[in-house]
């Protein structure tokens, strides 16, 4: 997908839960923070000239700070994001600068998605599709998350989790088979 569709595809997903243009595009926080990370990642992996690359992403480095600084939401512009990215709430949303995140899903308000681990558990998350984490998770570790999984709301993920499971708890444990349909 190029940056436009990406952008538009997150755009729609905003209007699906209910913003207007002037809303979403002036009043969102989530969507200034995801509307900047697809410019910057864009960059991050089209300019390879090291020579350009602090040219062009030495701008996009300040735009992220005062994104962040804005809206509370650090998203790196290394970090690989699917289409239809959704964020819920303003602040406290921190991604590592090496996650991945599938497409269409959401992330609310105090979210970290972190390092963990030790020697060859060290590592960060690869979060499928169409996964739902709940305000203020913790998602750590060389883990995955698995399509349609929904994490509730401050819960510590730290093991995998498999496709559709529901886990909640410190640290986290399966509660459920009924995945993410209805959260997204």
């Amino acid at each position: 997908m190029t940056v436009a569709q990406l952008i538009f595809s997150d755009y729609r997903k905003y209007k699906k839960y209910g913003g207007n243009f002037l809303s979403i595009v002036f009043l969102s926080q989530g969507f200034w923070a995801i509307y900047q990370h697809r410019i910057a990642h864009y960059m991050h992996l089209k300019v390879t000239i090291q020579s350009f690359r602090f040219l062009f992403l030495a701008p996009m480095i300040l735009w992220q700070k005062g994104i962040e600084i804005m809206t509370g939401i650090s998203i790196p512009a290394s970090v690989s994001i699917g289409p239809s990215f959704y964020i819920a709430h303003f602040g406290g949303i921190i991604v590592n600068s090496n996650a991945i995140i599938g497409s269409n899903c959401n992330i609310s308000q105090g979210v970290t998605i972190g390092v963990s681990g030790l020697e060859e558990k060290r590592g960060v998350p690869v979060i499928g599709n169409d996964v739902y984490i709940g305000a203020n998770a913790v998602v750590a570790g060389k883990i995955t998350v698995g399509n349609h999984a929904l994490i509730a709301a401050s819960s510590l993920v730290n093991s995998d989790v498999n496709d559709g499971e529901v886990v909640m708890g410190v640290p986290a444990v399966k509660v459920s088979d009924k995945g993410s349909k209805g959260y997204i």
